[in-house]
């Protein structure tokens, strides 16, 4: 999955660009740039790459969930419905809005559960956010039914699939807004970074607005600009964008890699019954960034997982136990600890999550997600999959 395996020629020449010019920051200094704009460039290439007609890029996946939901105008005490297994920053961002994460049941997509989203909704409720954890996608059909049914917004976080599809489209782009993380271990890096689309003007005007401090970016004076309304700092610089540039223009061959890495992987596994896989909706084509399998138990999961370390398998992960990844293990969240003060109104809805999921922890106890990356040779592959059989075998 890391883009960075593939570092070369075309992302220094990109960031020789901007140490050339000197102009690190995206904003101002025109007639120092010779004509390098490399954030808006990159902008313009994820739009079109996404099938969309906006984009925005900013520092990273965490801010572009951070500005796509103010962006649509949520705030103060709204409920965003989120998976159980998702990574941390889901909530984060939801929380530095001023509105409340609600957690949700996953089925074996491995996201959201669309019985389980359509339990969970209240007269707060105003976005259902699917996390397209490890490459694959939700049921995005039955969710968007749901969002239309209920007037409520359709937020994908596809950080971890960049590349994938649905229904033809590109993931992020069938929601009414998409976002991505560059960051440093993605399909896609920056280094550090991160990008959303929309379709929506609306959203788009907010949000080139909203990550670099309400600035309305009229004219050619900074110091001239007007505030429509208030904005943080959530802007890429000019040598992350660059390298974002080489890299999306890389994306289609690394997906070829990470397919044919994975094929072989999920080719000698089938030929072991115990073992199953993730289900991917009938209209999606996920990015094939991780192999997941789902082991019988929990007890075989655990001995699996240990078993492939032990065979010299690594980048094997086994999220039930995982304190970034998996519900169980955010104390912070559940708990509600932070180091600001968080009004009873918010505190009063995050106490909701402080509950048990059986449906996710039946899941997610047996599950093992591989990570495929894109460096290996054709042998190495081989001998991961050899690796990874005898591996199993061995505790079943």
């Amino acid at each position: 999955m890391p883009g960075f395996e593939l570092f070369g020629a075309e992302e220094k020449k990109e960031v020789q660009d901007v140490l050339d010019n000197g102009v690190l920051m995206r904003y101002g200094f025109d007639g120092n740039r010779n004509g390098h704009h490399k954030a808006l460039e990159l902008e313009k290439d994820l739009a079109t790459r996404m099938q969309t007609k906006y984009a925005q890029v900013v520092s990273s996946g965490t801010s572009a969930l951070t500005v796509a939901l103010a962006s649509a105008g949520i705030g103060a005490g709204d409920e965003v419905i989120m998976p159980t297994f998702t990574f941390v920053a889901s909530f984060e961002a939801i929380l530095s809005v001023g509105a409340v994460p609600i957690l949700c049941d996953i089925d074996d997509t491995l996201t959201l559960d669309p019985k389980a989203v359509e339990a969970a909704i209240t007269k707060k409720t105003k976005v259902v956010m699917p996390v397209h954890m490890c490459g694959s996608m939700a049921d995005l059909d039955a969710l968007k039914t749901i969002c239309n049914k209920h007037n409520l917004i359709l937020l994908e976080d596809a950080c971890q699939a960049i590349g994938g599809t649905y229904s033809g489209k590109p993931l992020g782009s069938y929601g009414d807004l998409g976002c991505f993380s560059f960051d440093y271990v993605k399909t896609v890096t920056c280094g550090e970074g991160g990008g959303l689309i929309t379709n929506s003007e609306t959203y788009a005007d907010r949000a080139h607005k909203y990550q670099d401090h309400g600035h309305d970016h009229i004219g050619n004076d900074r110091g001239a600009e007007t505030h429509p309304f208030l904005g943080y700092n959530f802007r890429i610089s000019e040598l992350n964008a660059a390298v974002g540039i080489a890299q999306l223009r890389k994306l289609d061959h690394t997906l070829l890699i990470q397919e044919k890495n994975y094929t072989i992987l999920r080719e000698a596994l089938t030929s072991i019954p115990e073992v199953t896989f993730r289900r991917v909706p009938e209209k999606g084509v996920e990015s094939y960034a991780f192999l997941n399998i789902f082991l019988p138990n929990e007890e075989l999961a655990k001995k699996a997982h240990q078993a492939l370390g032990k065979q010299g398998v690594d980048a094997c992960f086994y999220w039930y136990d995982n304190n970034w990844h998996y519900y169980k293990k955010w104390k912070h969240l559940l708990e509600v600890k932070s180091l600001s003060k968080f009004s009873e109104e918010i505190q009063s809805g995050l106490r909701k999550n402080n509950r048990s999921f059986p449906d996710s922890d039946a899941w997610m106890s047996r599950t093992i997600s591989c990570l495929i990356k894109v460096g290996w040779t054709e042998d190495e592959v081989k001998k991961r999959a050899s690796n990874m059989v005898e591996a199993i075998k061995s505790i079943l």
